[in-house]
């Protein structure tokens, strides 16, 4: 943490306070409320979350610009053991009071006030409120609740820095700056280059030089002084290499224990397809698009990969079907429950449909039933059968003229049109004989 932090005793005025006791900040028309309350979790917080680098910054000018009237250089050294252990982008951390007053030297009291004060803040919000009642955990005599907060910025910061947020709250994120924080960004990075360029001067202009003004490079010792009060390494397992094992024979290795290949070649798996042939690339673009239809279509389906799905779904695709008659035939299993593995669970549904399908298949051999004998009086061609039909229809029509006759309903005309109907099918039965 030394990099990241700040000389606190040159950034940090003294704390100045109003008469009504709200602080009040460096910024003309800027005021700055305490947070208390509810609006210290991070359910109810304006405050945006932060990764620890420039959480840092903020609070270090949050102390500096005296919004707090308690807040102090201890407040720094406490945010800079939070930092140094918070999670890097998300800006979280275990509180660990004994273990935060042990790392920083400050008493357990003090800790607490000046966590307290980045609190008050803004600076902090609470994810996990901790508590002493023991977990009763197995194998554990005693296990408590650790308290876990998050590193947030609060508001007035972003305003004094210009910068625009979008979103709201503890999920609020830095979108960009305004005229102002832009030309104060600006001042800034011209200022930090100066300083750099000036300190540069410096140590140039007291190196010393040698004859007509070459530069004399100090070579320095090749030992680090600072090495020398750190432990050595230990002496584990993993630092001692095999011993070499020396083998008697040839010296050289022959051309044919050279030549011959010791370690198979990796296999790479292959996809086929039912009958063995090779899967083209065509035929699993073609099954990938329709999975991508299926899946959104088949809640089931939705938690599994796109890959093991499209595979799982071959014997459909390789069939011809499309994704409306796919979709279909899964609705119809009315599945109630959601599968794990929803691919294996196709693959072994389909497995047992085609189980079922040839144990019928076996039952219809074993009582000698065949399809195509069953079918065969429907499908022969029987000229003997189209006469039988004509004859019916003759005797029929015959039929309903006498029955229309007797009540009077037959034709009005000369002509008789069951002659007529009978002559018809007098010469279509001749023409087809």
């Amino acid at each position: 943490m030394s990099a990241m932090a700040v000389p606190a005793a040159v950034l940090i005025p003294a704390p100045r306070s109003s008469a009504d006791g709200d602080a009040v900040g460096v910024l003309p028309g800027v005021r700055f409320r305490l947070v208390v309350g509810e609006e210290q979790d991070v359910l109810y917080t304006a405050s945006r979350r932060s990764e620890p680098r420039a959480w840092l910054r903020s609070v270090v000018w949050l102390v500096a610009a005296g919004l707090h009237p308690e807040a102090g250089p201890s407040t720094v050294v406490v945010a800079e053991d939070l930092a140094g252990r918070m999670d890097y982008r998300r800006g979280i951390v275990v509180y660990g009071l004994k273990g935060t007053a042990r790392r920083t030297g400050l008493s357990p009291a003090t800790v607490k006030r000046h966590v307290k004060v980045l609190r008050e803040l803004g600076a902090l919000v609470w994810l996990v409120y901790g508590s002493k009642r023991n977990l009763v955990l197995p194998g554990e005599p005693y296990m408590a609740t650790a308290t876990i907060y998050g590193a947030v910025i609060p508001p007035v910061f972003d305003e004094a820095m210009g910068h625009r947020l979008t979103g709201t709250g503890y999920e609020g994120r830095v979108c960009g700056m305004t005229e102002a924080g832009r030309e104060r960004a600006v001042a800034e990075a011209t200022a930090r280059s100066e300083a750099r360029h000036q300190s540069r001067r410096r140590g140039e202009r007291h190196r010393p030089s040698g004859r007509h003004g070459a530069r004399v490079r100090t070579v320095r010792p090749v030992d680090n002084p600072s090495s020398q009060a750190c432990e050595p390494h230990s002496l584990g397992s993993y630092h001692r290499s095999p011993a070499v094992q020396v083998e008697s024979g040839c010296k050289d290795t022959s051309r044919e224990r050279a030549s011959c290949r010791k370690a198979p070649r990796p296999s790479f798996k292959i996809s086929r397809n039912s009958d063995g042939s090779r899967r083209t690339a065509g035929q699993t673009k073609r099954g990938v698009g329709i999975t991508q239809q299926v899946r959104p279509r088949v809640p089931w389906t939705q938690r599994e990969s796109l890959r093991a799905l499209e595979v799982a779904l071959r014997p459909f695709t390789d069939a011809g079907w499309d994704w409306p008659m796919i979709t279909a035939e899964l609705h119809s299993w009315m599945l109630t429950w959601r599968p794990a593995r929803p691919a294996a669970y196709i693959r072994a549904r389909l497995a047992q449909q085609a189980a079922s399908e040839h144990q019928t298949q076996q039952a219809d051999l074993a009582e000698g039933w065949d399809d195509d004998t069953a079918a065969g009086p429907l499908t022969a061609t029987r000229p003997d059968l189209v006469h039988d039909v004509l004859a019916g229809l003759r005797t029929g029509l015959a039929t309903y003229s006498a029955r229309q006759a007797e009540q009077g309903l037959d034709d009005l005309s000369a002509r008789s049109a069951a002659a007529d109907m009978a002559a018809f099918l007098t010469t279509t039965t001749g023409a087809l004989a």
